[in-house]
Parts: C-alpha cells; structure tokens; sequence
C-alpha cells in the first residue's frame, strides 16, 4: 500500500517554490541553492538504484554536517530507501553493530571513516566529499521518485543512547513533512531566514532544525561540520547573521560565560532550546545580556518533532511551554491514571508523526507505544494551568528519605550559585545506601572542594527542601554528555 507521493520530493518542491535559485544550504564560502539541492538529490536517487537499492533497503548515512548530508538523506528518500543517520563520533564495533541491527546494505561516509570497517559481506561502502560521491553528478538527474510506502519505514534515527543503548526509531515518510505544520507554526520560519543549528544533523533535533522545518519554508541553513564551541557559535552568529538559532542548555551556558557586550547585536531574534530542560537561571541570564528569550521545548526521536514549546513573546521561564498545534500531552502515575494539576507525573503525548515501534525492539514498543495513539515520552512534568515544567526523565529521578527528588529541580537551585558553572545530580552508592549526591564543575577560581561543599549545601537548604538537598558534592572537571549535550547520569551512578 502507498499514499502515491514522496515525502522528500513534496519538501523540495515546497522550498524551491521560493525560488530555485535560493541558497538552501551555506556551507563555509560556498553554497547550495534550492534548484541544485534537488538536482543532486535526484541524482544521488539515480545512484542507488545503480547499485540496485530497492524500496525499504536500509542506507547508513555517516555525514558531518555538509550538502553531502541533506543531498544524501532526502536522494534515499527519493529513491524509495530508508536513509539511517548515525552519530559520527562513534567506534567500529558500534557501527558494526548498527549496520548489523538496520540491516543496512551500504554504508555513505567520509574517507577513512570508522564506519568503513563496519562494511562486510554483502554491504557496500561509499565515500563522500562535501557534497556526495565524486561520481554522482554523472547520473541522471531525471530519476523519477518511488512512491511512499506506507508498510516501508521512510527514514531511520537512533535514539541518543542518554540512558544506555541506543534504539532505532523508524518513521514513515510523510512523518517528515508533520514538524512544520506543527511545531513550525509557533516558530513561524519563512523563506526569510537563516537558520544554524548546534545539534548535528543525525540527531533529531538537528534534522529538525537543519532540514524539515527550513527546506520547507525556503529558509537557507547554515551548516558547520564540526562540533561547534561557544567561541565558533558567536563567530557564525557574526559571519551568517542568522535569524533563528537552536541549541541545547549546556552551549546556552557556555555562550553566556563568555558574553560580550559586542556580541549582543549579533544574537538571532529567535532563539530555542531543547535537549534537556532549560533552567529558570539561564533562560533569565541570557535575557538579560541579549534582550532576547530563549524559548524552551520537549521534543523526542520517537515523535521526530517538539510537542511542547513555549512561543514568541509568551514564554515562561522554568516551563517547557505548552503542547503545540496537533499534539496533546497528559500526565499520569504509574498506573496510568491521571494526576491531579500541580502534582508530577509521567508524560503521555498523542498526535501525527509517532513513531509506530521500535526497530527490533518489541519489548521497548509494548512499553511505550501504549493504546489509543498516546506514547510515553519518559519524561516526568507537572501542569500548572496549562503549562509544562520538566522535572527529569523517569530513569533520572532519585529518592531520599522515601520521596522523590527530581534531579533538574536541585541542578537549577545549584546553577543560581555563582561559583557553579556546571552540575549534575545522581545517586551515589556510599556505606550500602544510596544517597544524592551532586557532581559539580566549579566556575574558574571558585577555590578547593571541601568549603565549597559547606557553601553549596547551605546555600541548597536555604531554597530547598531538606530532602531534597544532596548529601555529597563532588568536584569534578567535566559531566559526561552525549554529542548532543545531554548529561549522560547513568555514568554518575554507575561511578
């Protein structure tokens, strides 16, 4: 069964209506306009059914953010193949592994790759520049796009891995197309904008931010193959001017501990966080050096969109927002019954776009694939007259004394303590018993670890309730994160 369209030949189309001859992609000196764009990606189509890629046929794409990316993904695409985007920063067994669970039969990378030694029998390996194969524009660009099937996953993401193994997240094709009729309605991208995204296009909130929502509007992108520091996303800010950034919290905190007051002229209008929560503390501290509000926002790789997001000149600092056009959320105990307003509970979100199961995975699909279309995202929230705050994913939150400590509520009372850059709170196995403990990244010439812990503990216990105040700080340089900037507490327990 197939709906008769393809999802990546109607985004093309959609941004080229804008002008064929609009960049779509910036990409240092160079750039890539529209009418090129779907030029090259129905010639990348061509290519695949060259080496005899077929409808449904996984494809392992291992990309910087480059043209290469987007001309590889939405070429897949056209071609009627599943394109599977994977973490570049990964090892050989872990692409052996992911190539082995997509059943992928050709892996798209960059010379010299570890990726490269997860091609083995039976699976073909092809090597990029900047902007595919160095043959592909010898193929025909009037390949003519295969139709979507419905039965057929259209394109293929890998959760995280922020809590262990990472699972794959296949979504249909015109799930692609779901984020800018939703989310992008509060954002309100136009062919106006240029946008630059932190995240890195593998992950979802990169191929949100970098290619559904933009190619859609005829936005152009600015893409930057590394992993940007605060120092190079102030230098993009200066070089593009884009209007629209989106980022996580931990870069949030990074570009406001080195502002400058020159910097503040070239801070886009639109600003927007995902990730992980932001806290009261910095969506405030960048309000207030920039004049411009950080909008907060949940989304998943499950949904390939944010369900929940605070808009322009309604934000609410310490929120996530409020569900997004098309979606509904709800909050429940561990049972599965509603909880009473202003209380925590688990989130249930329900609209166009969910993922149907995940691949492999039937034992993780019964857990959170749940009846009537509602899916269990794994975060805890509470709802206050129609707003959500995040209070932590469910594996994440702790108890002390029997009740319950959400770890993002003492991790934003911490990070208001000026001799905290960073932190992290997790439990830690001390004496047989598990206490909070919270692991802090002192801010430069904050002084040695012992009276700070005096402090900080005061500090706590002045704004917190006493159960919720750690019973260990620990110093440490760094907080282990996913490439993504999700602090990965499951290393802080395992430690």
């Amino acid at each position: 069964m197939h709906d008769g369209k393809n999802a990546a030949l109607d985004i093309l189309d959609a941004g080229a209506a804008f002008g064929a001859e609009r960049p779509a992609y910036l990409f240092g000196d160079a750039s890539l306009s529209y009418g090129d764009l779907r030029k090259r990606s129905l010639q990348f189509a061509s290519f695949l059914a060259s080496r005899s890629i077929r409808p449904g046929d996984r494809v392992l794409l291992v990309l910087p953010d480059t043209p290469a990316f987007a001309i590889a993904f939405l070429g897949s695409m056209l071609a009627g193949a599943c394109p599977v985007a994977l973490n570049t920063s990964l090892g050989t067994e872990d692409y052996a592994f992911l190539r082995s669970d997509a059943g992928a039969g050709l892996v798209v990378t960059v010379a010299g790759h570890a990726a490269l030694g997860a091609v083995a029998e039976g699976a073909q390996g092809v090597c990029c520049d900047g902007w595919g194969p160095s043959d592909t524009e010898s193929f025909p660009a009037d390949f003519a796009p295969r139709p979507a099937e419905d039965a057929l996953p259209g394109f293929m993401l890998y959760s995280s891995g922020s809590t262990g193994r990472p699972k794959g997240v296949p979504h249909r094709q015109q799930d692609l197309l779901v984020p800018a009729a939703t989310w992008g309605t509060v954002l309100g991208l136009s062919c106006q904008d240029v946008v630059f995204s932190s995240s890195k296009c593998f992950f979802a909130y990169g191929l949100l931010a970098s290619l559904a929502l933009p190619l859609a509007v005829g936005a152009s992108v600015v893409l930057f193959p590394g992993k940007p520091g605060p120092g190079d996303v102030f230098d993009i800010l200066a070089r593009y001017g884009p209007t629209a950034f989106f980022g996580v919290p931990t870069l949030y905190n990074m570009l406001i501990r080195i502002f400058e007051p020159d910097m503040r002229r070239h801070v886009p209008e639109l600003c927007f966080s995902a990730g992980e929560a932001l806290p009261a503390v910095l969506h405030k501290a960048w309000l207030g050096l920039t004049g411009r509000e950080i909008l907060d926002g949940i989304g998943s790789t499950e949904a390939f969109n944010v369900f929940i997001a605070n808009g322009k000149g309604a934000s609410r600092a310490g929120f996530a927002g409020r569900p997004v056009p098309g979606f509904e959320a709800r909050l429940v105990d561990d049972h599965g019954d509603e909880v009473p307003p202003g209380t925590e509970g688990n989130l249930l979100i329900r609209g166009q776009g969910l993922c149907r199961g995940y691949w492999n995975r039937p034992d993780k699909t019964r857990d959170t694939m749940l009846e009537g279309g509602w899916l269990r995202t794994g975060d805890v929230c509470v709802a206050r007259d129609g707003w959500f705050a995040h209070r932590g994913r469910s594996d994440d939150m702790l108890k002390s004394g029997g009740q319950w400590v959400s770890p993002v509520m003492v991790e934003e009372a911490l990070l208001r303590h000026p001799a905290v850059a960073e932190c992290a709170v997790a439990t830690r196995r001390v004496g047989g018993l598990d206490v909070v403990c919270a692991y802090v990244v002192p801010a430069p010439g904050a002084g040695s670890e012992e009276p700070l812990a005096l402090v900080w503990r005061k500090f706590l216990r002045a704004c917190l309730p006493e159960h919720m105040c750690p019973a260990l700080f620990v110093c440490v340089s760094e907080l282990p994160k996913t490439t993504t900037g999700k602090v990965q507490r499951f290393k802080l327990r395992q430690e």
